[in-house]
């Protein structure tokens, strides 16, 4: 049995300073850095997932036209190929094993909708692993960490969610978010970073 480590969006455009900056994103990106410098060694896989949208469309409606409703439709964030879609500069990438772009003209809030650049999904690689056991960790928790989740246990994954390597955009929406989660089946802990 092998295990697996989710680092979801921790970008630029997500931490504290960008389009839709979290309260909390650039800590979170440290504090998986200094987990990851600890345990890498216990993951099989670790895939960093990035929101990887196009600059020259409205991303099938993900960005709004007018006023952002921020339930289906959002400012402009994480266009690809600019500084605000990059990995926060304090989440280390080195021990990553899979790096996913998911949107890419269309709306996606799942690590499960994106791929690599060589168009592997991320099911495959889990299957290719024998991969039960999936720690999630990321931003944000009520959005893109609580739909990755969700996918992994859907995909017949033991889901872990690692709650002090985690920020969300409110601190309501956030809870519901993990009590979703643990009612769904996830594990909800502590890293002990």
């Amino acid at each position: 049995m092998s295990k697996a480590l989710f680092i979801v969006d921790v970008q630029n455009d997500f931490t504290e300073g960008g389009a839709l900056g979290v309260a909390g994103g650039d800590a979170v990106a440290e504090r998986i850095t200094r987990f990851l410098s600890a345990h890498a060694g216990e993951y099989s896989v670790i895939v960093a997932s990035r929101d990887w949208h196009d600059a020259d469309n409205d991303n099938g409606g993900h960005f709004a036209s007018g006023e952002p409703d921020f339930i289906d439709t959002w400012p402009v964030h994480c266009v690809s190929g600019t500084a605000g879609a990059e990995y926060d500069e304090g989440l280390d990438t080195g021990a990553v094993t899979h790096h996913v772009k998911k949107g890419q003209g269309r709306p996606a809030y799942s690590l499960f909708e994106g791929t690599t650049d060589a168009g592997e999904r991320v099911s495959d690689l889990l299957d290719a692993a024998g991969v039960v056991d999936v720690d999630v960790t990321g931003i944000a928790t009520d959005y893109c960490v609580r739909a990755s989740a969700l996918d992994a246990i859907e995909h017949g994954r033991h889901v872990r969610i690692l709650t002090d390597l985690v920020a969300g955009v409110a601190a309501e929406t956030s809870d519901a978010a993990l009590a979703e989660l643990a009612h769904a089946g996830a594990e909800l802990a502590d890293s002990g970073v």
